[in-house]
């Protein structure tokens, strides 16, 4: 199984317009071959003991093969949901983990 972790920093107060986006794609991004799970989420108010902060959240993802998440970062659903957001981007680190 692969895990991907994308920390996601919208440009100030573009955080909800890029949710808006990343919501919208949702269900084409699930229908993917080898989508285990994949969806965006953001603080907890009152939890943890560090924040990502207003601008930023972070999508939690699980594929079955690594061939399945390279199909996935070139669907044209991708291609288009990457367009839209491209401005409201400040930065994003993606982190793609296997288990140990």
């Amino acid at each position: 199984m692969i895990h991907v972790v994308a920390i996601i920093t919208a440009k100030p107060g573009k955080r909800e317009e890029f949710l808006r986006h990343a919501h919208a794609n949702l269900a084409a991004v699930r229908a993917e071959k080898g989508c285990i799970e994949y969806g965006p989420t953001v603080d907890l108010e009152g939890m943890g003991n560090a924040k990502f902060g207003p601008d930023t959240f972070v999508v939690i993802e699980k594929w079955q093969t690594a061939d399945d998440l390279k199909a996935h970062s070139v669907a044209p659903h991708m291609k288009a949901y990457a367009e839209k957001t491209r401005d409201l981007v400040a930065s994003r680190a993606v982190h793609v983990l296997q288990t140990a």
